[in-house]
């Protein structure tokens, strides 16, 4: 029951939560495949965003923004665990994005998400990663597309991390214990000095990293342990991901706004990726946060949260233009 399930989200907000059978809605018997989308659906407004996560991280991951926007009356606010994270199950691996876009867009088929230029969609990493596959198969449906501290991918061997991630990334793939992974996880996703910085407006004069640390500790607690076939086959996703260089141009015409988003010093996802996705997205805006890691949206909220209802805002008045 959905409703046993624990959340970090406000449940005054939440208008609709649940499992979405995305193995039933696509008619296939294989139980190997079977697998079903956790979502919650928080606001009432007509315009309605879309929040795609990246690589082992639940949708709680995306609290700032959803306590955020669900809050404004214009906006519904859409989030979900892709397949293998967080309350969602784990159908057999390895997973492709294009196999995650797919189960996205049964999300929102499920959801009568269907009307022309009615969604604004934001994908981090290894969600912007989805979203491009997203944004190809359904660009009639999207009024802004925000791809953050993401790539096109291409080889596997160019899909790598840089060498810092790349060793974090194996060393936390096999650690149980989140007291040892989240000191990594923080090293990893915010910039040095900003982590060791006082933390603005935290009332107990707390640093950043001891911020950031309960925080990671309350989702850990709060979501589902993740299995390892989980982390393994998101992890095949992100390495075997490529849009090409025509897809992404087409993309970039068939919708009316899109941001490319990075932190300028990445230890995930290099921002040398955001400005090959520039070259091939000639109409697309491209948004560098300074003196910010991977995690721009919980490094920078309010920047990063301004930045989206500018967006959202500019796809509206864009929309007579296509």
């Amino acid at each position: 029951m959905t409703s046993e399930l624990q959340t970090l989200f406000d449940p005054q907000t939440c208008t609709r939560k649940g499992l979405c059978p995305v193995t039933d809605i696509r008619n296939k018997g294989d139980p190997l495949e079977s697998h079903s989308l956790y979502f919650e659906q928080h606001g009432f407004g007509p315009e309605k965003i879309i929040f795609i996560m990246g690589l082992n991280s639940s949708s709680f991951a995306w609290l700032p923004q959803v306590k955020h926007f669900s809050r404004i009356p214009k906006y519904t606010v859409l989030v979900f665990d892709n397949r293998g994270v967080g309350n969602s199950t784990t159908p057999k691996g390895p997973y492709t994005t294009t196999g995650m876009a797919e189960d996205a867009i049964a999300l929102l088929n499920y959801l009568g998400f269907t009307e022309p230029r009615s969604i604004h969609v934001v994908g981090l990493s290894l969600g912007g990663m989805i979203s491009q596959e997203l944004a190809y198969r359904i660009p009639e449906r999207m009024i802004s597309l925000t791809l953050g501290v993401t790539t096109a991918g291409g080889h596997i061997w160019n899909n790598l991390p840089p060498w810092k991630g790349f060793k974090a990334l194996l060393r936390m793939t096999f650690m149980k214990d989140p007291a040892q992974k989240i000191p990594i996880l923080l090293d990893l996703l915010y910039t040095s000095p900003w982590i060791d910085e006082k933390a603005v407006d935290d009332p107990r004069g707390r640093t950043n990293r001891e911020v950031e640390f309960e925080s990671y500790a309350r989702r850990f607690q709060t979501t589902r342990p993740q299995t390892l076939i989980g982390a393994l086959s998101q992890m095949s996703s992100g390495l075997t991901h490529h849009v090409s260089a025509e897809r992404l141009r087409q993309i970039s015409k068939s919708i009316p706004k899109v941001t490319l988003a990075t932190g300028d010093q990445d230890n995930l996802v290099s921002p040398d990726n955001t400005i090959y996705l520039k070259t091939h997205m000639k109409e697309a805006e491209v948004v560098t946060f300074e003196n910010t890691g991977h995690a721009i949206h919980y490094q920078r909220p309010r920047e990063f949260n301004a930045m989206l209802e500018r967006v959202f805002e500019e796809g509206r008045e864009n929309l007579h233009d296509l």
